[in-house]
């Protein structure tokens, strides 16, 4: 048998749009493990790949879904912040029997917002339609996302997801399947765009000019539209409708995404009567940067998952 994708030949063919599970390979601790399974292809763009890794279980476990930062630029589904290491997080997270699903989406510069949306929700139904295949519970799916990831673990866990027609739903990789999340953790992310346009010099790193403007790359060209774009792209602007769980947790000293977006969108989540905890962390920096140890939040994290998906 060979792990190479097998594409249907003779009249009628068409270019796939995802690709099938291929077998797992099982490491020694038992886990399964699917590699860079193509979730989505668009034609003109890179395919869109995600990894999956479930622990030995008695009954199909829940998922938690990874979404990397990067500024929605650049990023990597296999690295976590710098700041918190693969075992830690990505281990800790099997560790607790949830399986983990690691994913990479366009950046900014192949495709402005809501590509990004688009393909993190392509994930979502690719993972719930092939649930059986993979061995995980299709109505048990949690997003976890960092800085960007974490703008969109919010967003899926905020827009529609009960009209395959939604402009914010796309049609990439498998349809017809429901998008829905059940429980959020957002790390430090963006939850108003409307609010950096009038800070675009100050997003990118100092002395590296050569790095796009993250807000202005994800908004795609300068035009008139941009505070209606950026509104779309904003968490909040959703955030007054019934949402799953969140969890959010934010550096009070985060000198890239300022901390008051996160008190906004809890406040905002509250108002709404939806269940959010937000824990600032005092002192800390972007990424978790000046906190003397990370262990207690990546613990938050992985224990609060573990009570909603149970």
């Amino acid at each position: 048998m060979t792990d190479q994708p097998q594409y249907p030949r003779g009249a009628g063919w068409t270019l796939p749009v995802f690709i099938a599970p291929t077998p797992p390979v099982t490491d020694e601790s038992g886990v399964r493990r699917f590699d860079s399974l193509t979730y989505a292809a668009t034609p003109g763009y890179r395919p869109c790949l995600l990894d999956v890794a479930v622990p030995a279980a008695k009954t199909p476990p829940a998922v938690v879904i990874w979404l990397h930062g990067g500024a929605w630029l650049f990023g990597d589904r296999r690295f976590p912040p710098p700041t918190v290491t693969p075992e830690a997080l990505f281990g800790g997270i099997l560790s607790a029997g949830l399986a983990l699903v690691r994913i990479d989406y366009r950046h900014s510069k192949e495709a402005p917002f809501p590509a990004q949306l688009h393909d993190a929700k392509a994930a979502v139904r690719y993972v719930r339609h092939f649930a059986d295949t993979l061995g995980v519970d299709a109505e048990r799916i949690g997003v976890w996302g960092e800085s960007a990831g974490g703008h969109l673990a919010a967003l899926l866990g905020l827009t529609p997801t009960d009209d395959p027609a939604h402009p914010l739903e796309g049609n990439v990789g498998v349809t017809g399947t429901s998008s829905a999340v059940q429980a959020v953790v957002d790390w430090y992310g963006v939850t108003d765009v409307t609010g950096l346009l009038s800070t675009l010099h100050r997003i990118a790193p100092p002395g590296t000019p050569h790095v796009p403007d993250p807000a202005e790359s994800l908004l795609g060209d300068r035009s008139e539209q941009w505070p209606l774009l950026a509104r779309v792209a904003s968490p909040l602007t959703y955030a007054d409708r019934p949402a799953p769980p969140f969890l959010i947790q934010h550096g009070t000293d985060d000198r890239e995404v300022p901390h008051h977006h996160s008190e906004r969108l809890a406040a905002a989540l509250r108002a709404a009567g939806s269940e959010v905890t937000l824990r600032s962390v005092a002192g800390a920096d972007h990424c978790f940067f000046d906190l003397d140890d990370i262990t207690p939040v990546v613990t938050e994290g992985i224990d609060f998952l573990g009570h909603h998906l149970s």
